[in-house]
């Protein structure tokens, strides 16, 4: 089978799995079922059971892996839309950026603690509420691992998306300031996607906490490093 052949064929797997997945999502409406998550997992299953390396099926999948930069870049629309709406909230988005960064750095901190983590894996759980690509940076900054950082990152954006609405009926947090302030600061990317759901507003809010934990994190993880662990 051709080099063409084998990625036209794991591109549309992919894309068929992600798309049952969203319909079923869209059947049952659980958060369990979220579509990243679920057509990661069968995608995943389906590889090890076929026996195919990561390699091969990359030969495909770097094509959606390219997709993501312009996916990012499409946030750019609802901020834009709701720009004046930012404006008017500056104070309580930026409030809850520096919450939300220093409640991600030190949760994982405490964690990884009370398993007996050494400091390179503490290190490398640190940034696990930002984005991939800064995390990756930060760890590398403070002594951590950045491949580790990656699960870090994807666990705790999946369990984001995933508990993150009980969390927000439980404790009656209606507001889409709330909301998007919540999955942009907890979960970055993968909340801000869960984001849309909730509407423009909530999306914009959830880009921008998303963009301004990175900073946050950034320069609050060095100095929680050199304080703490110097």
């Amino acid at each position: 089978m051709s080099t063409v052949l084998i990625g036209i064929v794991f591109i549309s797997l992919t894309v068929f799995i992600y798309l049952f997945m969203t319909r079923l999502y869209h059947r049952f409406y659980i958060p369990f079922l979220i579509p990243a998550l679920t057509s990661t997992v069968a995608v995943v299953f389906l590889l090890i059971i076929m026996e195919v390396s990561y390699d091969t099926y990359m030969i495909g999948g770097q094509w959606i892996d390219a997709l993501l930069g312009p996916a990012i870049v499409a946030l750019a629309y609802p901020l834009y839309n709701q720009r004046h709406l930012l404006l008017k909230n500056l104070y309580p988005i930026l409030g809850g950026v520096v919450v939300g960064s220093l409640t991600g750095i030190f949760s994982g901190l405490l964690l990884a603690q009370s398993l007996g983590f050494n400091e390179k894996l503490l290190f490398s759980l640190l940034p696990k509420s930002v984005t991939t690509p800064v995390a990756m940076q930060i760890a590398d900054g403070v002594g951590g691992l950045p491949a580790l950082s990656v699960l870090f990152v994807m666990t705790a954006g999946f369990t984001g998306v995933v508990v993150g609405p009980y969390i927000l009926y439980w404790f009656r947090l209606d507001s889409p300031l709330a909301k998007g302030m919540a999955f942009g600061s907890a979960s970055h990317a993968i909340g801000t996607a869960k984001a849309i759901e909730y509407g423009d507003y909530t999306t914009s809010v959830s880009s921008v906490a998303m963009t301004l934990s990175a900073i946050a994190c950034s320069v609050f993880g060095s100095l929680v490093v050199l304080v703490f662990y110097a």
